[in-house]
């Protein structure tokens, strides 16, 4: 791993100084290659946060572009950055905020294909997407690829995240579970509605974001118990988390 320049000692102090990172955590932190899945209302402040840890290459994939309706919650544009690509706003944004992170962006949608391409180059996926297909299509290569996925979901007042090594042998012997141990099948097309159908309260994306950052900075620096095997669920209008444990389905004989 690089050594951590005096300059980066001193922005990344607080970190260092928690015996559960400390220098080699952050030095784990600035080798890390994390594709995050989307530039919107979780993407943003999954990205500042990762960017302010000290990540050192961010991978970014959205097709979108910012519009004045996304800055209710996607903290990471701006005003001026209105029809713009998110993914060139979001980089600007992390430049701003810290210039050893190297960024690197798609303007396209995830795909299988794309992530035969590309996915292997990271150590790390975060999916913030708000559509059920990119979510499978996520999990599913991730899955294939043997890359840890952190992936969260939100709705109008709650949220919900986990993790995911479906590759890894558990504790008890057996793989851990994948997505599709939890949510076996997408539901039928219009089931779910949007956000942009039923709103949504633009704060909650930051509660969910700031914790599937803070997964993927355990992951990174192997450091606490991450959501494996668990599914962290919250409710903002109860201020209430629960967890619900979940494992790997049983194959029909």
């Amino acid at each position: 791993m690089d050594p951590l320049s005096p300059e980066e000692i001193e922005r990344y102090k607080r970190h260092i100084l928690l015996p559960e990172i400390g220098g080699v955590g952050q030095q784990r932190l600035k080798a890390a290659k994390v594709l995050v899945i989307g530039a919107g209302g979780l993407g943003a402040p999954v990205l500042y946060y990762l960017a302010a840890a000290g990540v050192g290459t961010l991978g970014i994939i959205d097709d979108d572009v910012v519009s004045l309706s996304n800055l209710q919650r996607q903290v990471i544009h701006d005003t001026g950055t209105i029809g713009e690509q998110k993914t060139e706003s979001a980089r600007r944004s992390i430049a701003r905020l810290n210039p050893h992170v190297r960024t690197i962006h798609f303007e396209e949608r995830f795909s299988i294909v794309w992530a035969h391409d590309h996915l292997k180059s990271f150590d790390l996926v975060i999916d913030g997407s708000d559509n059920f297909d990119t979510r499978y299509a996520a999990a599913d290569a991730a899955e294939t690829a043997k890359v840890p996925l952190v992936t969260g979901a939100v709705g109008r007042f709650d949220g919900s995240v986990t993790a995911l090594k479906p590759y890894e042998i558990g504790p008890e012997g057996v793989l851990l579970p994948g997505y599709r141990d939890l949510f076996p099948t997408p539901p039928p097309q219009g089931v779910v509605p949007s956000c942009a159908e039923t709103g949504i309260i633009g704060a909650l994306t930051g509660v969910i974001g700031t914790i599937m950052a803070m997964e993927a900075i355990k992951l990174i620096t192997q450091t606490g118990e991450p959501l494996l095997g668990r599914l962290l669920l919250y409710d903002a209008l109860e201020c209430r988390f629960d967890t619900v444990r979940y494992k790997r389905r049983q194959e029909k004989a």
